[in-house]
């Protein structure tokens, strides 16, 4: 019969195992510290966040993991470790679409790590805005979910943005009714974001037929409205129902099982190629015969793949379209590079929208 290692002997271990870890986690800070002197030294100007750096550091984190601990579990802590490290220098300010609480600050803090110092935005448009104007280094905009497709402010503010994408992150959304009611039947309102409305469409027409169905900016709004009616309820996230002290009357009540919403990461910084990354563009042919067959054919012959294509109005003439596409690679990348000069022949326009590693978490 195999020995017992003695309970204090463990404990004794994870104690001295604990002290080489704090010891090597400020090690780390203090060589990111002159790192960031190193770079002010050199006269590198603007954010020393740098995603496609982080990308790579955290890929090798998952590869070199060997267990027990998942590689989600690893990155996740290497993500934290590099905020607060980054944050020694200068925490960085991040719009999102505010208030407090919303699906979009926790995917700022998914992606960031949660020393960075989120600024609330009550709209899309302000939290370009705030990155244009300075106010802030990068911004957080959803851009695209599995149930409803794309968010169109995000596409349709790109058309006269200099700001580039350089980064994504995904959020598994769970929607929530929240409310002061005692049961269903008191409910007359439901308040929450249009998304998150249009999310819910089958629960609420089979559970709640007859409330008023109200949109509202964000779905922590609608909480704190929630939180004054005491007919109204919300659709939202549990943090909200925290934030404004309201019960949760009913969990998941997304119509799909697998309700994610992508977001992306707007800024000033171009991300350099890092073997794994995607390219958005946007590109306008005019309204003529086999413009969508001269988009595609160039990636076609260099053999890219195309993530997502969606058209939208232009804005510039009667019927006149513009097509948000992403695809695979970097425009650093030989076959990417030569498909894009290729494909500017052939359009009108090429905005490139910014190239930039894949989302890690």
């Amino acid at each position: 019969m195999s020995s017992v290692t003695p309970l204090s002997e463990l404990r004794d271990k994870i104690d001295a195992i604990d002290k080489q870890i704090l010891l090597l986690m400020n090690q780390r800070a203090s060589c990111a510290m002159e790192v960031a002197k190193t770079k002010s030294a050199q006269g590198e100007q603007g954010s020393f966040y740098r995603p496609d750096r982080e990308a790579l550091v955290l890929r090798r984190i998952k590869d070199m993991n060997q267990g027990p601990l998942s590689d989600d579990t690893t990155a996740h802590f290497f993500r934290e470790l590099m905020s607060a490290c980054l944050a020694l220098e200068k925490p960085l300010d991040v719009a999102y679409l505010g208030p407090e609480g919303t699906f979009t600050q926790q995917a700022a803090i998914k992606h960031f790590g949660s020393a960075v110092k989120t600024v609330p935005a009550a709209t899309i448009n302000d939290i370009f805005n705030a990155v244009e104007n300075g106010n802030c280094e990068f911004g957080v905009v959803p851009v695209e979910n599995s149930t409803e497709g794309v968010i169109s402010h995000t596409l349709d503010r790109f058309l006269n943005s200099p700001l580039k994408i350089c980064g994504e992150v995904e959020i598994r959304v769970h929607q929530n009714l929240l409310g002061l009611v005692d049961s269903l039947d008191e409910v007359t309102e439901v308040f929450s974001h249009q998304q998150s409305l249009a999310q819910c469409r089958q629960w609420l027409d089979n559970h709640l037929p007859n409330a008023k169905r109200t949109a509202v900016n964000s779905n922590t709004e609608a909480a704190r409205l929630a939180s004054t009616h005491k007919q109204a309820v919300a659709i939202a996230g549990i943090v909200a129902a925290e934030i404004y002290q309201l019960n949760v009357i009913e969990k998941n009540i997304e119509d799909e099982s697998n309700n994610t919403t992508r977001f992306i990461i707007i800024g000033q910084q171009i991300s350099s190629s890092t073997g794994n990354d995607k390219t958005s563009l946007v590109v306008s042919t005019g309204n003529q015969p086999g413009a969508l067959y001269r988009i595609l054919e160039p990636f076609a012959r260099f053999n890219i793949g195309m993530v997502h294509i969606e058209s939208r109005p232009s804005r510039q003439g009667l019927w006149d379209y513009v097509f948000f596409i992403d695809i695979e690679g970097h425009s650093e990348d030989d076959d990417v590079a030569q498909a894009l000069a290729l494909l500017d022949d052939n359009v009108n326009m090429l905005k490139l929208l910014g190239s930039y590693p894949k989302a890690v978490l």
